[in-house]
């Protein structure tokens, strides 16, 4: 009876100790399942996002110039430039580039950077993947068929992304740039109104949104880089401000060198 009531005792040790093991195992395949469903859940529904400005100790700005309408002011605009030993990052929609090629060649020749502002001036998060290519291909073969070089930098028309439109760009070797100080010069604010504009947000790092073809950017422009460089800050091409390579983008688009 000794003997049988231990082998009884023992069996039934044995059954727990299995039980719990059991239980332990499923739990941690439970919760190495959950951890990567949520890592993959994380991934999925992060947002692809644009450089807004650059986390930066260098005292530089970056100023950009959109061409979309007509080119009667390029002309001031790279003599301003000029005179106040500036470069500029001019976005350029290929519509404009195939009216305008000396307008394109001149500010090529002139020392500035000439970047991808689409073909047809698109709300671009319309499109599918394959037409957002087209547009961004189409729009960098019409400048390089003037500069002999293709463009590196995009801008999406009215400042639209989203996955879709940043996937196509990267894809394509371009790194997407907006803006994090609109001076609203299309709505013809006057030089003074665009500095109340710029002067509250300026900081190393800043990207300043213009345009040309507008009432007033181009008689503005003198004014705004004299004020812009009596903060102590320069500015630059966009290329010249941002990271090539290893860098984020946070969520407010700030991109920082990692």
């Amino acid at each position: 009876m000794f003997f049988v009531y231990n082998k009884d005792k023992i069996i039934s040790v044995v059954i727990a100790l299995s039980t719990v093991l059991v239980l332990f195992l499923l739990a941690a395949t439970f919760k190495e399942n959950s951890l990567n469903n949520t890592v993959e859940t994380s991934a999925s529904t992060s947002k692809m996002l644009p450089i807004y400005s650059v986390d930066t100790e260098e005292n530089k700005i970056a100023l950009t110039i959109n061409c979309a309408w007509n080119a009667d002011d390029i002309n001031l605009i790279l003599e301003t430039l000029s005179k106040n030993e500036v470069k500029a990052t001019f976005f350029m929609v290929g519509d404009w580039v195939s009216k305008f090629p000396d307008a394109v060649e001149k500010i090529y020749e002139s020392g500035n950077e000439i970047a991808n502002h689409s073909e047809s001036h698109a709300h671009v998060n319309n499109l599918n993947y394959e037409k957002n290519v087209e547009e961004i291909t189409k729009c960098s073969d019409r400048i390089k068929s003037i500069t002999g070089n293709s463009t590196t930098l995009y801008r999406g028309p009215y400042g639209e992304y989203n996955d879709t439109v940043v996937k196509a760009a990267s894809d394509l070797n371009h790194i997407m740039v907006q803006w994090s100080i609109d001076t609203l010069d299309y709505n013809g604010l006057t030089a003074e109104q665009m500095w109340d504009r710029i002067e509250p947000k300026l900081e190393n790092g800043s990207i300043i949104l213009m345009h040309n073809g507008t009432e007033n950017t181009a008689m503005s422009l003198d004014m705004i880089i004299k004020n812009i460089k009596d903060k102590g800050l320069e500015p630059v091409t966009v290329s010249e401000l941002i990271y090539k390579e290893n860098y984020t983008i946070d969520n407010n688009g700030v991109q920082h060198k990692n």
